[in-house]
């Protein structure tokens, strides 16, 4: 099942954003309801809460008191760490029985306030961040749960900022305006990205894009890259190398909207064993067939290529053995390129369209080039001048 993670600081309109995807048919799994469930009167985790704070947590019922636990660890915070010990591995326990609860075929959306604080964003297949100015949401917590100016403010700077979300966020949705534009902006994201993300995850299929142009270097594409690799790396162990190779991974570089991804293998036996299961299951489905790097002189190099379920990413993932030539020239020509300004502004009019294209419109190979021919052998000589090594 496809398993979105939602976030947001308090505030913000992530509320709304749930409650619009759950009429929509997403599952929701709202951590803070959980958060409420695991420290309930009677409950292990309030008893633990107790033991680490004191009584004066209670209420005169015997709950939890959240405004005065709130004014503890708010201000302090080893004691919110101390808290978070108790609360999160419950919480993420019972998480995990709801998600296994679900239909297979559901779009499962974890309703998580503090998603990035806890780096969870590699769990899941797609994180949507509500971004929404500082001051809108003040006058909301003002409004809706009647807080003063400092109290707001003091629980907006508890969480993460705004730089940080964004870097983890996959689709950042902005919350400024009225509650019917946020509404659209939910229902394209649900028709248009969630839903075929889903079907292509359950049928292990790669998104087939209609068409990918060049563009204008992305200075987005190291941060994509990043959010791509640490989801890679929960699915997969972190004991394998990971690397952003391509045209993408040049800084300044005009190129196709495709993020290429080496990850390297021992062999690639292995690669076709269990490794590609749990691809498939982040996300990333291997493509059918038969695939290979072909370069200047050097005939062909065998590899597995995958692609991304999401249809709103396209991604080549190339999984090559180490040491062999097509995983050396994917890290020598990038490295040349990145080290090499004069030879950047000329690649762009050296690649021709490779012959390989998988999925349609989402080239992943290369193709013997005259030109390219030329810029290898410069990397070469660059790299025995230099003493490069991969």
């Amino acid at each position: 099942m496809l398993m979105v993670g939602l976030t947001g600081g308090i505030g913000s309109g992530k509320s709304a954003v749930a409650s619009r995807l759950a009429a929509l048919g997403a599952v929701i799994i709202d951590a803070d309801r959980i958060a409420r469930e695991v420290v309930a009167p009677g409950s292990a985790g309030l008893a633990e809460i107790v033991a680490a704070f004191s009584d004066r947590v209670l209420d005169g019922q015997g709950a939890l008191d959240r405004a005065a636990l709130g004014s503890i660890v708010f201000a302090d915070e080893a004691a919110r760490r101390r808290l978070e010990a108790i609360t999160h591995p419950r919480v993420r326990a019972r998480t995990v029985e709801l998600a296994a609860a679900a239909p297979r075929d559901a779009i499962v959306v974890n309703d998580v306030p503090l998603l990035v604080e806890v780096g969870l964003a590699p769990t899941y297949h797609l994180v949507v961040v509500v971004q929404t100015a500082v001051t809108t949401r003040v006058e909301r917590l003002a409004r809706d749960r009647g807080m003063d100016r400092a109290e707001a403010e003091r629980r907006i700077a508890a969480q993460a900022d705004d730089a940080r979300r964004e870097a983890a966020a996959d689709v950042l949705l902005t919350n400024d305006g009225t509650l019917d534009e946020l509404h659209a902006a939910v229902d394209a994201l649900w028709h248009e990205r969630l839903v075929p993300y889903e079907r292509n995850v359950r049928e292990r299929r790669a998104a087939r894009p209609e068409r990918v142009v060049p563009t204008g270097p992305d200075p987005t594409w190291p941060r994509q890259y990043a959010r791509l690799a640490a989801r890679i790396r929960h699915a997969v162990g972190p004991d394998l190398r990971l690397d952003h190779i391509g045209s993408t991974a040049v800084p300044g570089l005009a190129a196709k909207d495709v993020i290429d991804i080496q990850l390297t293998v021992p062999s690639l036996a292995e690669a076709d064993g269990p490794l590609a299961e749990r691809l498939a299951d982040a996300g990333f489905p291997r493509l059918p067939g038969d695939w290979w790097d072909s370069a200047p002189g050097s005939g062909r190099w065998e590899k597995r290529l995958h692609g991304s379920a999401d249809p709103g990413r396209p991604v080549c993932l190339h999984l090559r053995e180490a040491g062999s030539p097509g995983w050396r020239y994917a890290l020598l020509m990038r490295d040349h390129l990145r080290a090499d300004p004069s030879q950047r502004a000329a690649y762009p009019r050296l690649r021709r369209e490779p012959a390989a294209s998988a999925p349609d419109g989402v080239t992943c190979g290369t193709r013997e080039d005259p030109g390219l021919d030329e810029e290898h052998l410069r990397a070469e000589e660059w790299a025995a001048k230099t003493g490069w090594r991969p």
